[in-house]
Parts: structure tokens; C-alpha cells; sequence
């Protein structure tokens, strides 16, 4: 990715905004549909990450049954997808009697892609960590829980579980990777809008040399704020933040400024 523009920062407006995400389905309207028709400015999407599945030979290396659990705890419809991928590949069906304790019921209902949908057994918090934890305390003294993840995952539900001595083990069914951005090697962008660690990772996978320059950055969340920080980038947006809550707020506030709209 090469800058070729020499103006001082200050003097530049913001005209053309790079987000590190898929674009929205078409005919679904993006948040930043609103930031487009309001200042004028071209927004693109690029996915700088993907997900990929395991193969069974790399699944096989940690040697995980998942027939030798009776809990499968789901957080996504692509740890649902994998793990019955790679039961498939396994030639083994979950027995009727299997739990499965997902972290909202958007997840569960994904669920019936693939099993015969009971509530006997498949049970769900709202999405936030206290109701999961609640059904797996639910289940603690009774299940062995199998936690199917990718190579990329947060802490928080593999720390619960050993801290509070579940009998449990978690394996890896699927990957989150660098996408090919090789394309972008000669584009330039006012903004680049990351979302995670792992997309300021492939940046660097794809561009090791890249120079920000004048290129701004915004980061969602602490981690991937601390992340353009390690890789020594000035960071021009955070969110969320007082007064801006949502990213979309956050650019818009700052391209008020620099542009100098009243």
C-alpha cells in the first residue's frame, strides 16, 4: 500500500474511508450509508480477514473425540459449521442425548441447520457472558463440556472454565487468516477502519513495509487500539469513546472537524 501524498496531515480532508470488514449484503443498508450521503465521500469494504476450517489432519493432531463429551458449548454459527464439518469428516454422529449450550439464541436457532431442534437440549443465554456462564453452572456438576474455537479467540470462557474447575477441553475447528490484499498494493485511502487485532496482522502480512503517513487510522475497542499502538501507528479514532459511542459516530465527528464542516 503506498502513500505518495506529501501534504501536512492538518490540511487534508477526508474523502475516501477503507473499512476492514465484508461490505453489507446488497439491498441491507450499511451505518455508513448515512457518513456517505452527509459529507460527500467514497466508503469501500475489504474483508482483511476470513475464516478457513481446519483439516481433519490438523484437527487430528489434538487429538479430541468429540463423541468422548455430552456438552458442546457453540458461541457463532462458524463454530457450528466446523464442528459438524469435522464430525462429517469424522464419519461420527452426536447422539441423541448431546447438549448444546450456545451463547444466544441466534446461535441455537442456527442449530437446526443440522440437528433435529429440542429444547431438552439446546439452551441459551442472551448473548452476554453472566447467562452462559449461568447455564454452565447449570450443567457443571453432570457434563463434559467440549468448547469448539478458532486459533483466534477471546479468553473469557476457556479462563472461566478452568478457574471454576469444569471438567472441559476446548480444540481448534476453525481459522481466522489473513486475506489476499495484494490488490491494494498502489491504492490510497484517507482512512483505514479496523476492527480487531487480527486485521492490523494481516496489514502487515500483506504490506510489511506500509508507512501510514497521512493515512488515518480508527480502531474499535481496547485491544485493537493497544494493537495499532505495538505496531508504532499513530492512532487517529478510537471508539468507543465519550460522546461517540459507535465508530460511525466517531468518524463522523472527526471528519466534521478536519474537513471543517460547520
Amino acid at each position: 500500500m503506498e502513500i505518495i501524498e506529501t501534504k501536512p496531515i492538518v490540511d487534508r480532508e477526508i474523502r475516501s474511508i477503507l473499512i476492514s470488514q465484508p461490505a453489507p449484503p446488497v439491498g441491507v443498508r450499511s451505518p455508513y450509508d448515512e457518513i456517505v450521503k452527509k459529507h460527500d465521500i467514497k466508503v469501500d469494504f475489504r474483508a482483511f480477514i476470513h475464516v478457513e476450517g481446519v483439516t481433519l489432519k490438523e484437527f487430528r493432531k489434538s487429538r479430541t473425540n468429540p463423541l468422548d463429551f455430552s456438552a458442546i458449548i457453540l458461541t457463532s454459527r462458524n463454530s457450528i459449521d466446523h464442528f459438524f464439518r469435522i464430525c462429517t469428516e469424522l464419519k461420527i454422529k452426536m447422539p441423541q442425548e448431546m447438549k448444546y449450550i450456545c451463547s444466544s439464541e441466534t446461535v441455537a436457532l442456527y442449530l437446526q441447520k443440522f440437528i433435529q431442534y429440542r429444547k431438552r437440549k439446546v439452551s441459551f443465554g442472551n448473548g452476554k457472558s453472566k447467562t452462559l456462564y449461568d447455564l454452565l453452572n447449570k450443567y457443571k456438576s453432570t457434563e463434559r463440556f467440549l468448547f469448539p474455537c478458532s486459533n483466534v479467540r477471546k479468553d473469557d470462557i476457556p479462563t472461566y472454565l478452568k478457574e471454576n474447575e469444569f471438567d472441559y477441553a476446548e480444540a481448534v475447528f476453525y481459522k481466522t487468516v489473513a486475506s489476499d490484499l495484494s490488490d491494494l498494493q498502489n491504492i490510497f485511502y484517507d482512512m483505514i477502519v479496523f476492527f480487531s487485532p487480527t486485521g492490523l496482522k494481516s496489514l502487515f502480512d500483506n504490506f510489511p513495509d506500509f508507512e501510514q503517513n497521512h493515512t488515518r487510522i480508527a480502531a474499535y475497542g481496547e485491544s485493537t487500539s493497544k494493537k495499532v499502538e505495538e505496531y508504532n501507528l499513530r492512532l487517529d479514532i478510537k471508539a468507543p469513546a465519550p460522546g461517540t459511542p459507535s465508530m460511525t459516530s466517531a468518524i463522523d465527528q472527526y471528519i466534521k472537524l478536519v474537513n471543517k464542516e460547520k
